[in-house]
């Protein structure tokens, strides 16, 4: 039958183009899916017809122009066979479970946990002993950091690969990668590790092979052999790290060459341009799946292009270049979903989950930036209007992608207010994001933060900010005051924190030790490898003599983790936090209340999110114009407080109001 089906003339969907070149490849695929079963040729064949439209549209504008665009086709479609050829029963299975259930990373059920295998567990073959305690968590999708081989000493937290198919020597092997990957998955837990697109370590075998000569894999890179071109894009280049890494070109001294480095003199950029890196990255991508390896995070995907007379960031090639990726796992290892880690603005940021043309075609998840800056700037300001604005303004997403929501990560907080959002609320956008690296540093009067600046540029006024979560919610400073009114300010800014990634749809992200209050690490200085990178004071080990407190009741750990546990299933029983949802920002005209809606089939859902330490009131009738006459509370699991027509919040507190079921 598959044969049958596979020598039709018809390509559904595919334009005159694909379809021959589809057409010309097929008869090419016997000889690598020959041993196949039927169902499984069959399999891949419907999926190489169905996707492969996708692939050429992304591959067409970037490669097309060359004489060998259909080779390079032709060896990625027979790279992906063999791919699927060699993937295991046990993933070619879940490859139909995800054909047949693609909203798996959308369901309200979902939680994410992030953590440095190395903090966590120390091995890989370590955090085994730990699946219980991510079971407890209601965890779902497990986030393994600087997992890859990276280059020993600086290694910009593990982002400057050596070996993209090998894991970290000290962290284990291959073997035991895959190992893991199986153990989470049976217990429904999906494994999401980096591939770093935008460069490789210097020591890598391909920047090896450049250096020694090599002229194929010299343009896997972007080399010059003078100044000129590197100074004309410096003009209208920014600076990541400008304060250990100014500038974006580092000499090369044994090619004689300028190498692109935009993050670190260590890490050369890849030459996109060049279709071989292209094919490499797919066969990586490949590997990876074989493993078991569930999502993909594409790590610094808006630097992949390079213009003349730009930032180099979110180039149109960027889009079809994701587009064809995203292809290719969906052809030959479709349980596999794509996040892409952009943390670009709004109207960029919306391009990475596909608009027009690529609508739904790029990445499956991407970082809410946005939600989680605007959280620290409604919480240090007492004042929601500029996070309602900016959210409001917020493109609209495909209903097939969702976002990634977090409150902290293992990078540094970058104050991403836009001065047009600013002026909008009659706020000077400079004032204000001098104003949040302050209190956030703990230098504004009255401030309950213990951060740290990182990466200021004198030239911009651009300070962003260090910390752990538990450190810049104020629970550090309370501590050591030893002040339990504060202390519970501090637990209730983070549960609202959680409360609100939680309540706005696609997959919430908690980083290790958030959930029990870890403060940040001031030692880190004194690991050789972290100490001239700050941003490890938040990336602290896994105390489990504190997270063995969590079942001591009124003490710190149990009073966050108990109140994040709570908010995690009562999210898993509302399926009005589907990701296929959208989010509504609603203006109430409060300056103190943060308001969403989100429209289900099975009616409203409102959140309630109140940003100050001060009790506030909301109208009742907010409710009745969201479809809302009997309101009930899920997170408190009863209704709301109303007083002379009014909903009451008390300091911190939020709501997630539904129609009562027992009163409609």
């Amino acid at each position: 039958m598959s044969r049958e089906i596979r020598g039709r003339r018809d390509v559904p969907g595919a334009n005159a183009s694909a379809r021959e070149h589809l057409e010309q490849i097929l008869p090419r695929l016997d000889a690598v899916l020959g041993t196949t079963t039927t169902s499984e040729r069959l399999a891949f064949d419907l999926r190489l017809k169905h996707r492969f439209q996708d692939l050429h549209d992304g591959l067409e504008p970037v490669y097309g122009v060359r004489d060998d665009f259909h080779e390079i086709l032709t060896r990625l479609v027979l790279s992906m066979a063999e791919a699927w050829v060699e993937r295991s029963p046990e993933l070619k299975a879940l490859d139909l479970e995800r054909d047949l259930i693609p909203d798996w990373f959308q369901r309200e059920s979902m939680l994410g946990y992030v953590f440095y295998v190395e903090n966590f567990a120390d091995t890989l073959n370590g955090v085994h002993e730990h699946l219980d305690y991510l079971a407890e968590t209601g965890t779902s999708y497990v986030h393994l950091m600087k997992v890859l081989q990276a280059r020993t000493g600086e290694n910009d937290g593990g982002y400057a690969i050596v070996d993209y198919k090998r894991v970290e020597p000290a962290l284990g092997t291959n073997r035991d990668l895959a190992e893991l990957c199986r153990a989470l998955r049976q217990r429904g837990m999906s494994v999401c590790i980096d591939l770093v697109l935008n460069h490789c370590a210097r020591e890598h075998a391909w920047a090896v092979a450049a250096r020694e000569g090599s002229a194929h894999f010299r343009d896997y890179f972007h080399h010059f052999p003078d100044r000129t071109l590197p100074d004309q894009y410096e003009q209208t280049l920014p600076e990541v790290f400008p304060d250990f890494a100014p500038g974006n070109f580092t000499w090369e001294t044994q090619s004689e060459r300028w190498i692109w480095t935009t993050f670190n003199d260590y890490q050369w950029d890849l030459n996109w341009s060049n279709p071989e890196v292209f094919l490499e990255i797919v066969d990586i991508m490949q590997t990876l799946a074989n493993l078991g390896v569930e999502v993909l995070r594409l790590d610094a995907v808006a630097f992949l292009w390079k213009r003349l007379g730009t930032n180099s960031q979110n180039q149109e090639e960027v889009f079809d270049l994701l587009q064809a990726l995203r292809a290719c796992s969906r052809i030959a290892t479709p349980a596999v979903a794509h996040k892409a880690e952009a943390i670009v603005s709004p109207d960029d940021l919306i391009r990475y989950l596909g608009t027009g043309k690529r609508f739904g075609r790029v990445a499956n998840i991407a970082y809410h930036n946005a939600l989680m800056v605007h959280y620290w700037s409604s919480l240090a300001s007492r004042d929601t209007r500029l996070m309602t604005h900016a959210l409001g303004e917020f493109p609209r997403t495909p209903g097939t992608i969702a976002w990634a929501t977090y409150l902290r990560c293992h990078d540094d907080i970058g104050w991403a207010i836009a001065d047009d959002d600013a002026e909008a609320v009659g706020i000077d956008g400079f004032a204000h994001r001098a104003f949040l690296s302050e209190y956030y540093t703990g230098v504004f009067p009255g401030s309950h933060a213990r951060g740290s600046v990182f990466q200021h540029n004198p030239q911009t006024g651009d300070r962003r900010v260090n910390g752990s979560l538990a450190s810049l919610a104020g629970l550090e400073f309370a501590v050591e005051q030893q002040d339990e009114q504060l202390i519970t300010l501090a637990i209730e800014r983070i549960l609202l924190g959680h409360a609100l990634i939680a309540g706005h749809g696609g997959l919430p992200l908690i980083y290790m030790g958030d959930e029990i209050g870890l403060l940040s690490d001031t030692d880190y200085a004194r690991d050789p490898a972290h100490a001239d990178d700050s941003r490890w004071v938040h990336r602290p080990r896994m105390d489990w003599d504190r997270a063995a407190r969590r079942h001591q009741p009124s003490t710190i750990e149990a009073r966050l983790y108990n109140g994040i546990a709570h908010i995690v299933r009562t999210r898993s029983a509302l399926p009005h936090l589907h990701a296929s949802i959208g989010t509504d920002i609603i203006d109430t005209g409060h300056a103190r209340i943060f308001t969403c809606e989100r429209k289900h089939p099975l009616g409203p859902f409102l959140g309630l999110y109140n940003m100050t330490e001060e009790r506030q009131y909301l109208p009742l009738t907010e409710l009745h114009r969201a479809g809302i006459t009997h309101a009930i509370d899920r997170l408190a699991d009863e209704p709301p407080v109303v007083s002379g027509g009014f909903v009451v919040l008390a300091p911190y507190e939020r709501q997630w109001l539904i129609e009562n079921p027992e009163r409609s």
